[in-house]
């Protein structure tokens, strides 16, 4: 068992200090407190700048000095999420197994418990840290500096406080999420978990300031935010809280200056969500400096999971039987006129002898060979391989530097379906209308009505249904899929005729909670460490995930 840490350290001494025990911030440590930054030259902008820098590339966990090829950023946290729905099929050697299996170490006494805690509070006390500098030392010059921090406190917590809550906002607006630690909190020995409706008070608190605080900034590049992003973080804010009218106003002011990817640029071998373009509103990247490139062959990276296409010998998703597949039930419920189902593979190739399938695998890639390799490693068929993720344009073959990409954080294809949903919950005749537009623009042939499954859950309208099918083709991979799964209380289905999931985790509805409304198995309301408990008297802890045994009888409806 791997030793686990408190936040209220974390929150004391930072990211790269951890320890068991309460330390003073000392100087002769090399150190520096608030008001110190504050006097130092250029302190305050650097510390602004790392919060945006270290969101990817840098081993958020980083404890003992332990690489772990899951500890890459913010976006490995994404695919922790994914990985617990139904979606996302792992390959057997993937290292998000562990969410997907519902894997006894997701409990409170073990180190991969403790993964999105430290990293999470971690970056928020990053935010805390340079809120604090700003607030001892205010100035015009440095408002918009201080925006970006409130910006980015507040997407952090919107994730954590998703990712903890005990319930969705519409099932128990009172559900208890995660303790809430700003810049003014101080050590707190007891400190409860925020209910909700409190947690999201103080993020539109922060998204407030940081609107008043960026307006009128001009950021330098996609990966520092701006007002736009704060319009994003809102829209994604009220869509999550019900309030209708808010994301939809939110929802159209974040796509000001933006537009839509073409089938070309989704589909491009070279450029496919790997390089910013016009749709994209808030970015993240990976550099030949990172750590996670730098160190341990560069496979504890997105592009080693995520990218496909590997002409060097690393990376779990080419080399390591590691790829992800997307679910073949949502695969073959995508129509052919779709042209996103071209980033999957067509399970029919894996009924192909080997030279027919290289030849049908020019379809998807200039590297067939490369892909049946992955494959075999993966001891699987190539049938729902992904290639939404490409490496870095012309470096396929470099070692490491295929793996310098940019990720994106934010898409105006997630806004327009945050517009379309909350208008239709108002009216849903002009919802259903911006809803097709979006849809065709995809599948010209798409007649609304196709795409209505409930899930489990019959409460949701047929209409949020086929919202939701539009954001899981959409958004796949991007670290939506348990969140969504959470807010409209959707049970999974992995077990099916014809299903590619792994056998022995092919579950269908075995941990809904029904005597709390709950369709989604419990596993998705994450555990907090159980050295937060410990050590803070008031904060309670949802239960440990227990997996079901076997697998689920095969279903025909969903």
């Amino acid at each position: 068992m791997k030793k686990i840490f408190s936040i209220l350290s974390a929150l004391v001494v930072g990211t790269t200090f951890l320890t068991s025990c309460i330390e003073e911030v000392d100087p002769q440590n090399g150190l520096l407190t608030e008001k110190m930054y504050s006097v130092t030259p250029g302190a305050f902008e650097s510390q602004v700048s790392s919060l945006t820098s270290s969101l990817n590339g840098k081993m958020l966990y980083g404890a003992f000095d332990i690489v772990y090829a899951i500890d890459f950023g913010t976006t490995s946290l994404w695919l922790e999420r994914d990985a617990m729905g139904m979606d996302i099929v792992p390959g057997q050697g993937n290292n998000f197994t562990e969410w997907y299996s519902c894997s006894v170490g997701l409990g409170e006494q073990y180190a991969l418990c403790q993964i999105p805690w430290t990293s999470y509070y971690g970056l928020i006390k990053d935010c805390n840290t340079a809120i604090a500098m700003y607030k001892a030392a205010p100035s015009e010059s440095k408002a918009p500096y201080a925006g970006i921090a409130y910006v980015m406190r507040a997407m952090h917590y919107q994730d954590i406080v998703r990712m903890y809550a005990a319930a969705p906002y519409h099932v128990d607006p009172d559900a208890e999420t995660v303790p809430y630690v700003d810049d003014e909190s101080g050590l707190l020995m007891k400190n409860p978990r925020a209910t909700f409706s409190e947690a999201y008070g103080k993020i539109l608190d922060d998204l407030d300031e940081a609107e008043k605080l960026l307006e009128g900034y001009q950021r330098p590049d996609i990966y520092t935010p701006d007002v736009s992003v704060v319009y994003g973080l809102k829209a994604r804010a009220y869509l999550e809280i019900e309030d209708w009218e808010n994301a939809e106003k939110y929802a159209k002011l974040a796509q000001e200056g933006y537009a839509m990817m073409s089938e070309e640029e989704y589909l491009d071998r070279d450029y496919g969500f790997n390089s910013p373009n016009s749709s994209w509103i808030f970015a993240t990247r990976f550099r030949d400096t990172d750590e996670c490139i730098k160190d341990n062959d560069g496979d504890a990276s997105w592009g080693s999971i995520m990218c496909m296409e590997n002409g060097f010998d690393c990376g779990y998703g080419a080399n390591y039987g590691g790829p992800l597949f997307i679910d073949r039930h949502l695969y073959e419920s995508i129509p052919t006129s779709d042209f996103r189902k071209q980033m999957f593979v067509d399970f029919n190739l894996d009924g192909m002898d080997a030279e027919a399938q290289a030849e049908a695998l020019t379809a998807y890639t200039f590297y067939p060979k490369q892909i049946q390799g992955a494959a075999a490693a993966a001891k699987s068929g190539v049938g729902g391989m992904e290639f939404k993720f490409r490496p870095q344009a012309g470096m396929y073959n470099v070692k490491y530097t295929a793996w310098c990409i940019s990720i994106p954080l934010m898409r105006i294809e997630e806004m327009k379906l945050i517009e379309a949903e909350a208008a239709g919950m108002q009216d849903e005749g002009r919802g259903i209308q911006l809803l097709t537009a979006f849809a065709q623009s995809r599948d010209p042939q798409y007649v609304y009505g196709q795409h209505n499954e409930a899930y489990g859950n019959l409460e949701t309208s047929a209409f949020q249904n086929e919202i939701w099918w539009q954001r899981r083709v959409e958004l796949w991979g991007e670290g939506f899929a348990t969140f969504d799964i959470k807010r409209l209380n959707k049970a999974i289905i992995r077990n099916y005729e014809n299903t590619n999931h792994i056998d022995m985790y092919r579950w269908n509805f075995e941990n809904q909670n029904e005597a709390k409304g709950l369709y989604y198995p419990n596993w998705m309301n994450y555990v907090i460490v159980g050295t937060e408990t410990d050590t803070n008297s008031a904060c309670t802890n949802n239960p440990d995930p227990v997996a079901p045994v076997g697998n689920s009888p095969a279903v025909t409806t969903f």
